[in-house]
C-alpha cells in the first residue's frame, strides 16, 4: 500500500516525465526488448518503428502518475488496457518483467532525480497498478473460459469464407477447428489473432473489429489492406497469403467499446475501415427488429473503397428507421455529400438530445467528428470512439 508519502513522490516526478517526454519509453523498450526478446512476439513491432507504442506507454505513465491520488479517474484506462491486454495473453510474469526495466530506465536516465525513496516509491506504485490491471485480467479470462463456447489463450480457427468487401478490405468468416460453439460478443468488440507470416521475423499478434453480430458458430472481422513495410505485415498476409481452409490462432473477443443501449436513438459515424466495429452494431440493431432509430453515417475515399454498401441498403429497404448518409472524399457527380464529413448538413435530422454517438475510424477524423458533435451540444457522456492500435485521447 502506498503511504502519503510515497504519493507526493510520485507525483513529483511528473514533471520530471514530462521534460523527457517519449525518450523514456523509448529508452525503456530498447533495454527490455535487449534482456527479452521474446517479448518481441507479443508487442506490435510496427507500432515500436512508427513511434505510437512508445507514445501511448508514456501517455499511460504520466496519467498514472497524475492521478495517483485519484485511481477512480483511471478506471477506463485500466478496462481498455485489460481487455487489451487479455487479447493479447499477458500473464502475471509479463508484469515482473515490464517492472524491473521500467523502475532500470527511470534510474539509467535521471540517477540525480531518482533517488532510492523515488526509486521504492515508484516500484510500489507500479506494484499498485499490476495488481489492479492483473486482478480485472484474470476475471476477464476466467469470464472467457467459463461462459458458453468459451475459451482461454489461443484456439485454432480455419477461415470458412473470404470475401473482398472494396478494394482495400476483405470479410473472414472464422470457424472452430474443434466444431464446437464459440462465445458471444458485444456488438463493437474485437477478435485478437495469432499469426507468424513467412517474411515476418516474430509472432505477430493483432486485434481486428467483429464485423457482424453474433451467432454463436462463427466469427467475421474484416481487415483493410494497409501499406507496407511499417504497417500491414498482419493485414497483407492476411489479404495475399490466407485462403479458405487455412486455420490461424484466435484469441477470445474483447474490448471495451460496444453497443451501450438497444432502444436508444443511436448514430454510427465511421470511417474508412472504421466502419467494421459498425457493422456490427447495425446488424444487431436491425435484427431485433425495433423501432429504434438509427443512423449510419460514413466517410470513405471513393466508391470503389465503400465497403458493405450493397449491405446496408438491404438492410435500409427492410428498416424504415434506418437513415444512412456517406461523404466520399474524392467528389462523385450527383452524390449529395462530398469533402469531409459535415455533420451540420444533417443537425436537423439527429437526435442530439437523446441518442447515444459512436466513433470509429483516424484519430483525426475522430477529433473532427466529435468536436462539431460538442459545438452541436451532444453530451460528451453521449460520445463513445474506438481507436485502432495504442490508445490515445483526443
Amino acid at each position: 500500500m502506498l503511504s502519503a508519502e510515497q504519493i507526493q513522490i510520485v507525483k513529483s516526478t511528473v514533471p520530471l516525465l514530462e521534460s523527457a517526454g517519449v525518450a523514456i519509453t523509448e529508452h525503456f523498450y530498447k533495454r527490455m526488448f535487449k534482456a527479452n526478446p521474446e517479448l518481441m512476439n507479443i508487442f506490435n513491432m510496427s507500432n515500436q518503428v512508427n513511434g505510437k507504442q512508445q507514445f501511448a506507454l508514456f501517455s499511460a505513465v504520466a496519467s498514472y502518475a497524475k492521478h495517483i491520488d485519484n485511481l477512480g479517474a483511471l478506471g477506463a484506462m485500466v478496462e481498455r488496457v485489460a481487455h487489451k491486454h487479455a487479447s493479447f495473453m499477458i500473464e502475471p510474469a509479463h508484469y515482473d518483467i515490464v517492472g524491473h526495466h521500467l523502475i532500470g530506465t527511470l534510474k539509467e536516465l535521471a540517477p540525480q532525480e531518482f533517488t532510492e525513496p523515488v526509486a521504492e516509491a515508484w516500484t510500489q506504485a507500479y506494484n499498485m497498478l499490476a495488481g489492479i490491471l492483473i486482478g480485472r485480467e484474470q476475471h476477464l479470462y476466467q469470464d472467457k473460459s467459463q461462459a458458453k463456447g468459451g475459451w482461454r489463450g489461443a484456439r485454432r480457427f480455419v477461415v470458412s469464407e473470404k470475401t473482398a468487401e472494396s478494394e482495400l478490405v476483405s470479410s473472414f468468416v472464422l470457424t472452430p477447428e474443434d466444431g464446437g460453439a464459440v462465445v458471444d460478443y458485444q456488438p463493437g468488440q474485437y477478435l485478437g489473432i495469432k499469426v507468424k507470416p513467412d517474411h515476418a521475423d516474430y509472432v505477430e499478434i493483432r486485434q481486428y473489429s467483429l464485423s457482424d453480430q453474433a451467432n454463436g458458430r462463427s466469427y467475421r472481422i474484416s481487415v483493410k489492406r494497409e501499406e507496407l513495410p511499417q504497417a500491414g505485415v498482419v493485414s497483407n498476409y492476411l489479404h495475399d497469403q490466407i485462403q479458405v481452409g487455412d486455420s490461424i490462432e484466435v484469441m477470445p473477443p474483447g474490448g471495451d467499446f460496444y453497443l451501450k443501449s438497444l432502444t436508444q436513438p443511436t448514430v454510427l459515424i465511421s470511417a474508412g475501415v472504421g466502419q467494421t466495429p459498425m457493422m456490427a452494431m447495425l446488424e444487431t440493431l436491425a435484427s431485433k427488429q425495433s423501432s429504434t432509430p438509427i443512423w449510419y453515417l460514413h466517410a470513405c475515399e471513393n466508391p470503389a473503397q465503400h465497403s458493405f454498401d450493397q449491405r446496408i441498403q438491404e438492410l435500409k429497404e427492410n428498416h424504415s428507421t434506418l437513415h444512412n448518409h456517406t461523404w466520399y472524399n474524392q467528389p462523385q457527380l450527383n452524390h449529395p455529400f462530398n469533402g469531409l464529413m459535415q455533420l451540420a448538413d444533417i443537425a436537423d435530422e439527429l437526435p442530439l438530445q437523446t441518442g447515444q454517438f459512436y466513433l470509429c475510424g483516424p484519430t483525426g477524423f475522430m477529433k473532427f467528428a466529435k468536436d462539431q458533435l460538442l459545438a452541436m451540444d451532444v453530451k460528451p457522456e453521449s460520445i463513445h470512439y474506438e481507436v485502432f492500435g495504442p490508445h490515445s485521447d483526443f
